[in-house]
């Protein structure tokens, strides 16, 4: 898990936490050759779902099948070997093997004068990641609460929301360690509140 920072302007910082290792630059060539390779892998496993399921339809519902799509019907005698049972959950898990991210990211987004925006990257790429925007006054304040997660304790970043009972978690899904918490809880005050840093409290 690491983290990476943007600072497109003074007045605006994002924070992203993923857990995409870094690209070492001596191997960006072979990391490109991986990805693609990962992706052709990707592509013919759906299409091997996707081709076994429709050639089982086609031949129960000959009438029914389109001759469009003539090209993804296998073998019948092939088929009709493959009990359905055994079919039907193969070929979804392969499927949701295929749209499942390998790694998982969330981001928090400070703009100052504006608010915040978290993002919580969807496990699947056939979701929209879920995001929230909280504007500036409506943010009571953004501290460090820790818990207990078993028998371990956790460090979380905070977002006190006015008129909600409820904290905003930032990161909720990856919590990533207490070094990481606190750079982004120092690096999101100062964006919001540069020149107001004794009235929030904000370390100098």
């Amino acid at each position: 898990m690491r983290l990476q920072i943007r600072r497109p302007s003074p007045t605006a910082a994002e924070f992203i936490v993923t857990t995409r290792p870094p690209p070492p630059s001596t191997v960006l060539s072979l990391r490109l050759l991986f990805r693609i390779s990962l992706l052709l892998l990707r592509l013919g496993l759906g299409l091997a779902a996707t081709s076994l399921v429709y050639s089982r339809w086609a031949v129960a519902f000959p009438n029914l099948a389109s001759p469009t799509l003539g090209f993804l019907v296998l073998d019948r005698h092939d088929v009709r070997t493959v009990p359905l049972p055994v079919l039907l959950p193969a070929a979804f898990a392969t499927l949701w093997l295929v749209f499942r991210r390998l790694h998982a990211q969330e981001s928090l987004l400070v703009l100052r004068g504006l608010g915040v925006q978290t993002t919580e990257q969807s496990p699947s790429y056939l979701s929209r990641p879920a995001t929230r925007f909280i504007p500036t006054e409506k943010i009571q304040d953004i501290f460090i609460n820790e818990a207990f997660r078993g028998f371990e304790v956790r460090y979380y970043l905070i977002v006190v929301v006015e008129g909600e009972s409820d904290v905003v978690v930032v990161f909720p899904g990856l919590l990533p360690p207490r070094q990481i918490v606190e750079t982004v809880w120092r690096g999101a005050r100062e964006c919001l509140y540069e020149g107001r840093a004794e009235e929030k409290g904000l370390p100098l």
